[in-house]
């Protein structure tokens, strides 16, 4: 330690005792650094391999080693302990010519080894102070074991969920996910973006941009879309992290106007950097250097100097840059200060985490003893992960049960605890968390008298269930016969007075390379669900999904319907305590679900067709299907709760409104049931004389309050002009006199309105 504080000093000597501001001491610090690297160190700073998780004690003699010694490692990913980060940090800074610390980066999205529920459910909780602590607990966690960088939030808005990642992002909308970006990156960086604390790690908005607008749902695949679209649609939440200090951006693996993102300049300099005034630095995905020749864009060298002039920082995997920048600057093809500009923005990085200083400062073995894994994090994982749950139907109120009754937990999924915690949690230890069975078990009490059968398998085709369950999430088939199954299933329910069946997706049925074309629960477990419902006892469907699904039939037959998601490490205690009512479901969802596979694309915040339909029965010569509704199953913002809500009509304080000022929205919402609970309050606005066609409704703000049985608030929203804004035809960002409606409510399609102007 004492060598690598020598070496840090002598870097610092050149620097003003008292320095003016911590800007000028880092660009200070960064001049005289560079100015002794060789261009070869430089472009090793763009490089970021994986060599998978290294075995402690043997990180020196890793294949990896030597590159690092050569300067040409600027950062790994991939590697989980403190011990073996440490290891791999001391070679660089101990063994290098130049002892620049190394960023070690992870995939935290939604929990380090305490998780949390998938980011799809997380939004559904539209409570942002609980989503930062998700991130604040991640950051923490995985800064405890060596992490300094996390290659989260992905915000790519996703009106198909055919497309299995729509279970890492935060649903459809724009306004709501620009919120979760910002409260992601306080989480992670700090509300300052100082890093002053250990805790503290880099964040990674991903992927830039429209990765989510693939077509036909399929991962990786084209997006093309105007720019008004993009601008309005599809941009902010991206937008809204930079604007909250993002570190880094990740571009995607799509097209955007038919050139890769990794190739795109338009894209990664023009709008983030000239438009944005983005200075943090950009890196690819996983190989999507790599990937540029694919798409028609020349060899590897080519592909190489197209990402760096577009304004890629860091190479991702593929090597593209260390094997070929330094022949292409000595041919004339690419600028040193192209160069210089990627070199200098990951050492800004690095310093801005305070890795020169201590390039140990996440390595401290005691904290990762102390702070992961907790019993205190876990609560707040439980609690979260119980508010994140959407109670979808619940006829008869079926739901909550009491503890006292016999009840049958029958499905594929009640008995799995790998499953739990959902796609894209790769640091959590998959035997931790309780499986369903054990959870309900674990909050009825020893009193209970609480039943188990199969069911089913998870799918009829046994090789298509290990590719749904890979990555340590197995289930293991049974061999008996259908029949069998069922028939062991109807028996155990017919002892029972009420059946809870646990169906759906496993968790690796979503998230990347996940795409599906039929998203309704598997035949052979709706089977099974079919004749438990006609046994006339009453059934809760418990379900778990990484997406939207079509549940027609389910809505119509099966009394009550709880959607939990992948709830992260205490899903199971936290799906006990709503559906024995401990706690009032919360949830609100965050992306329609459709009626059926071919409505999608289908989203609340769409523009108005010149025919509309009435959507009471086909009508020959306006936009409807002959054999379907329009309408969605479920629509944006919709969930149930254990009480009910009445909402007034909304009082506005004026019906004008000027461009420098505001107008006030209220509504008294009162809880008219006999429990307590949580309604999410939601403002959309539509704008009626623009001039270009805009969305029916968007929604513009939200706000979730507690109500005790009876008791009413009033809710109030300031409507500034900013919140009637819109990239007009010319992509000028601006608001447009005229009439607009407000509308406030419960769900997109349950809204009180009222109209004003904007003179």
């Amino acid at each position: 330690m004492k060598k690598i504080m020598t070496i840090v000093l002598a870097l610092l000597a050149g620097l003003p005792s008292i320095a003016q501001d911590r800007n000028t001491e880092m660009d200070n610090f960064i001049d005289n650094l560079m100015g002794k690297m060789t261009l070869e160190e430089k472009i090793g700073q763009l490089n970021l391999p994986s060599e998978g998780d290294i075995i402690t004690g043997l990180g020196s003699n890793s294949n990896i080693a030597e590159k690092i010694r050569k300067g040409q490692v600027g950062g790994m990913f991939n590697i989980k302990g403190a011990d073996k980060i440490r290891e791999i940090q001391k070679i660089a800074v101990e063994e290098s010519r130049m002892k620049i610390p190394m960023l070690f980066g992870m995939d935290v999205i939604h929990g380090y080894e305490t998780v949390f529920p998938i980011p799809l459910g997380l939004a559904c909780t539209w409570d942002m102070d609980a989503i930062e602590q998700s991130a604040r607990i991640g950051a923490t966690e995985a800064s405890a074991n060596g992490i300094n960088w996390t290659f989260s939030p992905m915000v790519d808005i996703a009106r198909d969920p055919r497309w299995g990642r729509v279970s890492e992002g935060s649903g459809e909308d724009p306004f709501l996910g620009g919120a979760i970006a910002k409260a992601m990156v306080r989480g992670y960086q700090g509300k300052d973006n100082s890093f002053s604390e250990n805790s503290n790690i880099l964040a990674c908005v991903k992927h830039f941009a429209l990765y989510g607008a693939g077509e036909a749902g399929r991962d990786y695949n084209t997006a093309d879309m105007s720019h008004i679209r993009m601008y309005n649609d599809y941009f902010y939440p991206y937008k809204a992290a930079v604007e909250q200090g993002v570190g880094s951006v990740m571009a995607s693996f799509n097209v955007v106007d038919m050139v890769p993102a990794h190739a795109n300049k338009w894209l990664l300099t023009e709008v983030l950097r000239n438009q944005w005034n983005f200075t943090g630095f950009t890196v690819a995905d996983y190989n999507g250097v790599g990937e540029i020749p694919s798409h028609g864009l020349g060899d590897m060298k080519n592909a190489s100097k197209l990402a760096l002039d577009a304004g890629l920082d860091m190479d991702m995997v593929s090597e593209g840059y260390l094997n070929n920048l330094s022949a292409l600057v000595k041919e004339g093809k690419v600028d040193l200060e192209q160069v210089d500009k990627a070199c200098r923005r990951i050492l800004e990085a690095k310093y801005k985490l305070g890795l020169f200083k201590d390039p140990y400062k996440f390595c401290d073995i005691k904290r990762a003893k102390k702070d992961i894994y907790t019993k205190e994090n876990r609560a707040i994982a439980r609690k979260t992960a119980s508010e994140s749950f959407v109670l979808l139907k619940n006829e008869g109120n079926v739901l909550p049960l009491d503890k006292s009754k016999t009840i049958a937990v029958i499905g594929p999924l009640a008995n799995t605890a790998s499953n739990m915690v959902g796609t894209w949690s790769v640091a959590a230890k998959l035997d931790k968390p309780l499986t369903l069975l054990e959870g309900l078990k674990e909050v009825a009490g020893k009193k209970s008298n609480i039943l188990y059968a199969v069911g089913s398998n998870l799918l009829s085709d046994a090789k298509m269930q290990q590719a749904a369950t890979m990555f340590g999430r197995d289930i293991p088939r049974d061999n008996r016969t259908e029949e069998e199954l069922t028939a062991e299933a109807l028996a155990i329910a017919a002892k029972s007075d009420i059946i809870i069946t646990a169906m759906g997706e496993a968790s690796e049925m979503s998230g990347e390379s996940s795409s599906r074309t039929d998203i309704g629960i598997p035949a052979v477990q709706k089977r099974l669900l079919e004749k438990l419902v006609a046994t006339g006892k009453p059934v809760v469907l418990v379900l778990f999904a990484g997406r939207p699904m079509t549940l027609v039939w389910e809505q119509e037959n099966v009394p009550a319907i709880l959607n939990v998601w992948f709830g992260g490490s205490e899903a199971a205690q936290a799906i006990g305590d709503v559906v024995f009512g401990d706690v009032n479901p919360s949830g609100k969802l965050v992306s329609t679900f459709p009626r059926s596979v071919a409505q999608i694309p289908l989203y609340y915040n769409h523009l108005m067709t010149g025919r509309p339909a009435s959507d009471k029965g086909f009508e020959k010569f306006r936009s409807n299907y002959m054999d379907e509704k329009n309408a969605p199953l479920y629509p944006f913002g919709y969930g149930l709760s254990y009480t009910t809500f009445e909402y007034t009509d909304i009082t506005l304080n004026s019906t004008d409104m000027t461009t420098n000022g505001s107008i006030q929205a209220s509504v008294t919402v009162t809880n008219t049931g006999n429990r307590a609970g949580k309604e999410t309050v939601q403002l959309y606005i539509r704008d009626m004389e623009a001039s270009i066609s805009r969305p029916v409704k968007e929604l513009k703000g939200f706000e979730k309050v507690s109500l005790k049985a009876g008791e009413s608030k009033t809710i109030t929203f300031t409507i500034t002009e900013d919140l009637l804004k819109f990239y007009n035809s010319q992509l000028q960002y601006a608001s447009e006199p005229g009439a607009f409606r407000v509308m406030i409510g419960g769900s997109s399609d349950a809204v009180k309105t009222a109209s004003f102007n904007l003179k």
